[in-house]
């Protein structure tokens, strides 16, 4: 391995030991608690050094966010496999509520928080795109088939994700709290939330 090779991986090595620093402090701190100083503290090295990769700590956690989608694209390519469009649609849809009420912390980076979209315009925010090109494509499937009563595949995309989304952040945000429901008893009322949605849009 050449000099360049060299260098290029021990960069790429220190970009990523930046990311998983600063993707446990978010977990375990929260986005207040995580600073440049307190990652680089964490990884033994001068705040200056992490300057060198990443401009601010917004830019750090749009990397942040970036491995946060890619975890939630690998549960879609996991859970979501049925070869009938209408019930991977199901399972795509049951599959964003567990990600979601599971990785709680996860879910305010990815939606909800704005700090990770204050990235530079320089920045090409790509983030998420291949989790949105795989519903996308579900729901054309869906409507090739004359499976559902959309025809825009765009507006089953925004009514689908509103729906994943709103639900998810009820919980998130605990404002389900005030339906005095056991923890149990919300798990299944969101995915019944599901099952009625599919049936609503299905032709």
């Amino acid at each position: 391995m050449g000099i360049v090779e060299r260098k290029e991986r021990e960069k790429q090595e220190m970009r990523q030991r930046i990311i998983d620093a600063a993707m446990h402090m978010f977990l375990e701190e929260g986005y207040n608690k995580t600073s440049i100083r307190n990652i680089a503290d964490a990884i033994e090295y001068s705040p200056a050094t992490i300057y060198l990769y990443y401009k601010d700590k917004d830019e750090l956690l749009y990397a942040v966010q970036k491995e946060a989608f890619d975890k939630l694209l690998e549960t879609f390519e996991r859970e979501a496999t049925a070869l009938d469009p209408l019930l991977r649609l199901e399972q795509i849809g049951k599959s964003y509520l567990r990600f979601g009420m599971n990785n709680p912390e996860l879910y305010d980076l990815m939606f909800i928080i704005r700090a990770p979209m204050n990235v530079d315009e320089h920045i090409h925010q790509t983030n998420g795109r291949d989790c949105f090109s795989l519903v996308m494509e579900t729901l054309g499937e869906c409507i090739d088939k004359g499976l559902l009563r959309y025809e825009d595949p765009r507006i089953a995309m925004l009514s689908f994700w509103a729906m994943g989304h709103g639900l998810v952040s009820l919980v998130v945000r605990c404002r389900l709290k005030v339906l005095e429901l056991a923890e149990n008893d919300i798990d299944e009322l969101l995915h019944k939330a599901i099952d009625e949605y599919i049936r609503l849009i299905k032709r």
